[in-house]
């Protein structure tokens, strides 16, 4: 069909609520707190306002079909047809999708890894070999009628076929599920020729995947589906898009096909090679030039020249970001508090918009036509490179001299003979990951301070009294090593970059990272260094209520790095490096005090890997660098602990087990125990604690399902190198869910022990 080239767009946009509503009715849904009916009402309203918002910010075609409940790629299972079969008993259908993604008491949930090398999570489907493809376009076709009631100029945007599959995991005995992508192009297919009924000019089909070495004949599925669904009699113009990466041999194969648009990400990937494929010279082509996953503001004029690049290579260029904003908070207009010059360095998602609209007009009147805000980005960028807060030679050259001078402890047979001289520990000692569940006094407390009712040594006071009854509650359950249970931290990046120079941290910079959970990335903008000590005085008071060992709990370099929204004027390694001495300090400072265990996790460690293989050597070396400058300072009798938790991990096997940490804890739960036969490939010979219990699901696992998981691990794990704790911190769950679930879990550990 002939279909009317737009503009200006984005490829999605937040769907949490600019307040997190979003958050709040779902979780009174689960609760029972409100029916269907308020939460639809709720989620109509988001929507409504949503798109409102970008058309009057000037976009000419608005993406629809971004909001979800829950993940997309959840959303994308549940229209065709590929929901497990255990949860068809959950209830209506509402839940049983939402029993595929948290689980009940009877029904365990699907897996959750992380959306390409991003923060964000999502849900694993799994296809098996009953999985019957069908369309329910339910979804798709209610929020395209809401969107056109509004006069909307509204695009369908669909996760595509081959990422859906090359993400989805085959389960029974199934072959790879990408084996089925022929079925599922006919339903694809179906869904485009509904469209077209309903008169729909564009719609967007997402493909991420092909910018990664996922799958090794990328070019040549791409290919063959979209010239599949390019084929069709009736359908609307299709705009596939791409993002978080360059596409290479699978931009000219994409282009032979008789698609009409084709999204490119720009900020990841190169101009030169998408001028270079000649295929391209009847196509639409949707540039994505302002980054939709980080918040640092446009260079305007770079970006309006490498859009004049494209013209003349391509039929039509419209200007986008370079994949949704998804990842980034709301506006600008949320953050009263950020300093004037910081403030001209930043976009969020609203600002992206304007950004994108501008340099359509520009790239559509000429340069002139925005002269006043390509000035106004000239003018922020040149503020940003001279400010002193972005270089500190004092901090440069102690990492230089420490890592000189070397960043390894003693060897691991030599640390755990120390470590267990020191510690005493039983096998399968028991332990949690670090933090508890937030109160509701907890959060009050927090408010109150923010609000100025209580002062700090009331706060502390308070904090300190939270910790009482956690450290008790760990004695009564019989827990072997304790944690203080976090009370005093709203966030773990947030809180260390609250006392961290070089950072700024928002008060509504609100992102989606699952489901219904929320995280606000703090701003690393200059170079970082640690004033003064961040838990000492926390974990020192919790080590004073008992004589079992209290872990010091630190977030890693790379955490820090892949949940804050980090500098680009400097590479990644050099910034890692700057927060990894921060954290060597905090050890330090911890032992000093007589903490004999202290736990920097890494969950994200996977999250950061590059998504082609040629980068991804160079970034493990310096991920376990940084790791091993934040470790490396304590003595060899004092243990280091690490955390990883929903990834894939099999591509960074050699790289955990490379941290050298003397215990590595791990999610295990929702995969089976899968992990540990990978562990053990790669030669892994320290302490690990695979996760026996998931804590995103409600559901408490009983003691025989435990002793069932535990029984497993030590099929590859020896009990003297086997630790039991669950699978991730229980700061999201409720304190009777832990209660009963840890309790579950000590009596599973002692029944192993007996044999």
């Amino acid at each position: 069909m002939t279909a009317t080239p737009f503009h200006a767009t984005i490829l999605g946009s937040p769907r949490i609520g600019p307040n997190r509503e979003l958050k709040r009715a779902v979780e009174k849904y689960w609760s029972g707190g409100i029916g269907r009916d308020e939460l639809e009402s709720v989620s109509a309203e988001l929507r409504r306002d949503t798109w409102e918002a970008l058309v009057a910010g000037g976009l000419d075609s608005v993406p629809v079909n971004t909001f979800s409940y829950y993940d997309q790629m959840l959303d994308t299972a549940a229209m065709v047809g590929a929901l497990p079969p255990r949860v068809a008993e959950a209830g209506d259908d509402l839940d049983r999708y939402f029993a595929a993604a948290r689980g009940n008491d009877e029904i365990a949930p699907l897996e959750m890894t992380k959306w390409f090398d991003t923060n964000y999570h999502y849900i694993v489907p799994e296809i098996g070999p009953d999985t019957a493809f069908s369309l329910n376009a339910a979804k798709v076709l209610g929020e395209l009628d809401e969107a056109r009631a509004q006069a909307i100029p509204a695009r369908p945007v669909l996760i595509g076929p081959i990422t859906f599959l090359a993400l989805s995991k085959a389960v029974d005995g199934a072959g790879p599920p990408i084996e089925r992508l022929a079925d599922l192009v006919v339903v694809y297919g179906e869904l485009l020729q509904l469209l077209a009924g309903r008169g729909v000019e564009w719609v967007q089909i997402d493909e991420p995947v092909l910018v990664t070495d996922v799958l090794g004949n990328a070019a040549e599925l791409a290919e063959r589906t979209y010239e599949s669904l390019g084929g069709l009699v009736d359908r609307p113009a299709i705009f596939v898009a791409t993002y978080f990466g360059e596409l290479t041999d699978a931009l000219p194969a994409l282009a032979r096909t008789p698609v009409e648009a084709i999204g490119v990400d720009l900020v990841a990937g190169s101009v030169s090679a998408v001028a270079a494929v000649p295929e391209l010279a009847d196509k639409l082509l949707v540039a994505g030039v302002v980054d939709g996953r980080n918040i640092w503001r446009t260079d305007l004029a770079s970006a309006l020249g490498t859009l004049a690049k494209l013209l003349g290579s391509v039929a039509h260029v419209a200007v986008s970001t370079s994949c949704s904003t998804l990842h980034v908070p709301y506006t600008l207009d949320a953050e009263p508090e950020i300093d004037a010059a910081l403030r001209s360095w930043l976009a969020f998602g609203f600002e992206k918009v304007t950004e994108v609209v501008a340099l359509a007009r520009g790239l559509r009147d000429g340069r002139e036509a925005i002269e006043g805000e390509i000035a106004a980005s000239d003018a922020a960028i040149a503020s940003r490179r001279t400010d002193p807060r972005l270089n500190n030679d004092h901090v440069r050259s102690r990492i230089s001299s420490i890592t000189t001078s070397g960043v390894r402890r003693g060897p691991a047979a030599q640390r755990r003979v120390a470590q267990q001289n020191r510690l005493n520990l039983p096998d399968l000692p028991t332990t949690t990951i670090g933090s508890y569940p937030q109160t509701s006094a907890i959060r009050l407390a927090r408010a109150d301070l923010r609000k100025g009712t209580i002062d700090a040594a009331e706060y502390e006071r308070r904090m300190k009294a939270e910790i009482a009854d956690v450290i008790a509650l760990q004695e009564r359950l019989g827990l072997d090593v304790l944690v203080h249970g976090e009370p005093e931290r709203n966030d773990m990046v947030q809180y260390f970059a609250e006392q961290l120079e070089g950072f700024f941290a928002t008060q509504n910079g609100w992102v989606q990272s699952y489901g219904s959970r929320c995280v606000r990335p703090p701003i690393l903008y200059g170079d970082v260094s640690r004033p003064e000590p961040m838990t000492v005085e926390w974990i020192a008071y919790a080590q004073s209520l008992t004589d079992k060992p209290v872990k010091g709990m630190l977030t890693g370099p790379v955490t820090i790095l892949a949940w804050s929204f980090v500098r680009d004027d400097q590479p990644l390694a050099d910034t890692a490096a700057q927060v990894a001495l921060a954290i060597r300090d905090e050890t330090v400072d911890l032992q000093s005090a007589g903490i004999a265990i202290i736990q920097v996790d890494e969950p994200a460690l996977r999250e950061l890997l590059p998504l082609r293989t040629k980068d991804k050597d160079a970034y493990l070396r310096w991920a376990v660098d940084a790791f091993r400058l934040s470790t490396s300072g304590v003595a060899d009798s004092t243990q280091i602990h690490t955390h990883l938790c929903y990834s894939e991990f099999g591509e960074v096997i050699g790289a955990i087990a490379d941290l050298d940490a003397d215990v590595t804890s791990i999610e295990a739960a929702r995969s089976h125990m899968e992990v540990l036969g990978d562990l053990n490939a790669a030669g892994f010979a320290n302490s690990v604690g695979p996760g026996v219990y998931d804590i995103h699901s409600p559901r408490v696992p009983g003691v025989t399902e435990m002793v069932t998981s535990l029984r497993e691990a030590l099929n590859a794990i020896p009990a003297q190198r086997l630790w039991v704790n669950p699978d991730c911190g229980l700061k999201t769950r409720r304190t009777d869910e832990v209660t009963a679930s840890l309790r579950n879990l000590v009596a599973a550990a002692n029944e192993v022990r007996a044999g």
